[in-house]
């Protein structure tokens, strides 16, 4: 009862976050009053700290790529790009900004869509002279349900990568299939859910062309390469994340009048506080799971990776990334199908598209409902929880026939 009470306060903490608090205030004490009151020995937390250890890394690696990335221009210049090929047309922006969310969310992480990109999309939009909600949406969606591609994407693919015996390119190769249904679908459904936005005329602005960034576009490129190259030599990602971060950082601090605070704010962006908080979260579920909850979502899972079983697995992982988050959801499901690699991918599908039907599915929606508020243009609930209905159970089937279909080939190939 108690773990249960300390994850509901750090995640309504990270919802509400009063006065600006960061997450890591709630969800450190948490952690600490779970080793002090014995729902978690000391041991076993500092193991699932040390087992976090890489993932984490990897994770303050990435945030500071995608902002030294967004520094050299690279997002103004996908927004030039997608405002120039737009054309007027709001249906052709939404498309393109498909494609870009798709992109820099299997590069960058889902976070660097909704932090980065969320805000270029809304420039984008007024250029263009279409209506900003459907993009907008587009940047939450792609980043939870695009996230499935590459083990880099998401928080929650780094944590369950191991447990799929694959190879970094292997993992692609399993997940490009789910990965294109999930696409297919998210954008069928927002040609009909926004078809009202879409039909408005545009009144586009004059788009001046921005350079590209050809020095970041290359380092991103090789980091990418390097994701994929590192792997097999037993190469972790943070440290080819962290290579691309200091590659571009250099001639910036170089440059800069002010090394010191130019510096400063590239250590920042690492957000050490959310990588507390990641840690702190992880011993919460541990309490939560050796109290119990190991045990019930054990009996619920099916062992058995045929069709009814991953979709089985796929949609108790979308619901209980909807109760408790996804990376604590990640965190639970793992450990119990961890002897079935098509099981584990199942429940990254789940953990991946669930988070789009509320806001509280991942920490990445919530970030996109903060950017929203701060340009008060706040999203509107139930809009969001119709969208989802709309797409979530669609994508979660079409993802898992697709899932079904690249297991089959893979033991026929």
């Amino acid at each position: 009862m108690w773990a249960v009470l300390l994850l509901a306060a750090v995640l309504a903490f990270a919802v509400v976050r009063p006065r600006g608090l960061p997450e890591a205030a709630a969800a450190v004490p948490a952690a600490a009053i779970a080793v002090g009151g014995g729902l978690v020995p000391w041991a076993a937390a500092r193991d699932e700290m040390v087992m976090l250890g890489p993932t984490v890394g990897f994770l303050a690696a990435i945030l500071a790529l995608a902002y030294l990335a967004d520094r050299w221009g690279v997002f103004g210049y996908a927004g030039g790009l997608a405002a120039r090929a737009a054309r007027g047309s709001p249906t052709r922006l939404l498309t393109v900004v498909f494609g870009i969310a798709a992109a820099v969310t299997a590069v960058l992480s889902l976070d660097a869509t909704v932090v980065l990109l969320t805000p270029v999309v809304f420039a984008t939009a007024a250029a263009a002279g279409v209506r900003a909600r459907p993009p907008v949406y587009a940047c939450t969606h792609l980043a939870n349900a695009g996230s499935l591609l590459l083990p880099v994407a998401n928080l929650t693919n780094l944590l369950a990568f191991g447990a799929t015996g694959l190879t970094f390119l292997g993992f692609a190769g399993m997940m490009a299939l789910p990965w294109l249904a999930v696409l297919v679908v998210e954008y069928a459904v927002f040609r009909w859910f926004f078809a009202g936005d879409l039909a408005t005329p545009a009144r586009p602005q004059p788009v001046q062309p921005v350079p590209a960034p050809r020095f970041a576009l290359v380092v991103l490129a090789l980091t990418l390469a390097g994701f994929a190259a590192a792997e097999p030599m037993g190469v972790a990602p943070a440290w080819v994340a962290a290579g691309g971060a200091v590659v571009l950082a250099v001639p910036l601090v170089v440059r800069a009048t002010d090394r010191r605070r130019t510096a400063w704010e590239v250590a920042r962006s690492t957000n050490p506080l959310f990588c507390f908080f990641v840690f702190g979260l992880g011993v919460v579920v541990l309490a939560l799971r050796r109290n119990g909850l190991d045990d019930l979502i054990a009996t619920l899972t099916p062992r058995s990776a045929d069709f009814l079983g991953l979709l089985a697995v796929a949609g108790l992982a979308a619901l209980l990334a909807n109760l408790v988050n996804n990376v604590p959801a990640t965190l639970v499901l793992v450990p119990v199908v961890a002897h079935s690699p098509g099981l584990v991918l199942a429940a990254l599908i789940g953990v991946n598209v669930g988070p789009n039907l509320t806001y509280v599915g991942s920490l990445a929606t919530l970030l996109w409902r903060r950017i929203l508020h701060a340009r008060d243009e706040p999203p509107t609930a139930s809009a969001f929880l119709r969208l989802g209905l709309a797409t979530v159970p669609a994508c979660l089937l079409a993802a898992v026939v697709a899932l079904w279909v690249a297991l089959k080939l893979s033991t026929v190939l």
